[in-house]
């Protein structure tokens, strides 16, 4: 995405006051192959934050019921956004037309061997695949990426490089942390798919978020 998109009342204003870390954050020139991201969560949370989307500050969506953690570095991709164009790939790879995207920005888990203690942070990362989750005929894939030069998973080129039981316990979270005693979530993951594909539900959600905020890029580009 060009960083021209938040310039130059978004640099200006980035001097004084903290960027909103959907729309202030510029994914960077290298996407989608390095992406800067928003971490949200850190393994060792007790209780789910997630973005308030109208302050852009890290509120708590709910506490964990369960002993289940985020396996993983979680949070979501700037200036992305599930819409159109990445429930019309999911469309075409699940033979389900009624899929649509489920408005939010594109979630990332991050891999890494270092002990990160908070959320609410930025970081450089490297996508190496993804889930394609349909959450109540939405939308919600998970980009899995490594931390950009990290010691350990710095050298996985793709999703094939994780280990096993790494993927398995991603998945396991995502289709398990939500659910509650007697609430049946309509909730699967139909693919695990390669960095190719990664690139291209990254780069459709990047279009997806100029077409959707359209007015709001026009109106910061002519102040």
């Amino acid at each position: 995405m060009s960083s021209k998109i938040m310039d130059p009342i978004g640099r200006l204003m980035g001097l004084r006051y903290k960027s909103h870390p959907w729309h202030g954050v510029e994914i960077g020139s290298e996407a989608p192959e390095v992406l800067t991201c928003y971490v949200e969560m850190v393994p060792t949370d007790t209780v789910k934050y997630e973005v308030d989307k109208v302050t852009g500050y890290l509120k708590i969506d709910r506490p964990q019921k369960y002993s289940n953690l985020v396996p993983a570095l979680y949070g979501f991709i700037p200036q992305t956004y599930s819409g159109e164009k990445v429930a019309e790939l999911s469309q075409e790879k699940t033979g389900n037309e009624n899929i649509k995207g489920d408005s939010d920005p594109v979630d990332i888990c991050i891999l890494t061997e270092k002990e990160i203690t908070h959320g609410d942070i930025l970081v450089r990362a490297r996508p190496i695949g993804g889930f394609r989750m349909i959450d109540g005929n939405e939308a919600d894939d998970k980009i899995i990426a490594v931390l950009n030069n990290d010691a350990v998973y710095g050298a996985y080129k793709n999703i094939d490089d994780c280990p096993p039981m790494v993927i398995a316990r991603l998945k396991h979270y995502f289709l398990t942390y939500k659910d509650l005693p007697g609430n049946k979530r309509d909730c699967e993951i139909t693919h695990t798919y390669g960095i190719d594909e990664a690139h291209e539900v990254i780069s459709r959600s990047i279009r997806d978020y100029q077409i959707r905020f359209e007015s709001l890029n026009s109106a910061l580009a002519n102040v």
